[in-house]
């Protein structure tokens, strides 16, 4: 799998999670709302890394992508976090 491919997935399943959290925080208590909105400021420093990387894959470093990735991951396990929260 290419990088970009790669980073396209990742973004795909933070997307998934992120929405199904959204659609269940109207029922959140509060502390999952903090949470969450938390992870939205992460989520735009993500969504600048990962535009980087995909306009410039081949001109990325691999420390930039390394961080990306971890970032992404992180987003990743915080919304899956959530929506479990909340089910």
């Amino acid at each position: 799998m290419g990088v970009q491919e790669e980073f396209k997935t990742l973004s795909d399943k933070i997307k998934q999670y992120r929405d199904e959290a959204r659609v269940q925080l109207h029922l959140a208590r509060q502390d999952v709302k903090d949470e969450f909105n938390d992870l939205e400021q992460e989520w735009d420093k993500f969504r600048t890394r990962f535009d980087e990387v995909m306009n410039d894959a081949s001109e990325a470093s691999q420390e930039a992508r390394q961080t990306a990735k971890k970032l992404g991951e992180d987003l990743k396990s915080g919304y899956k976090k959530i929506r479990d929260k909340m089910k």
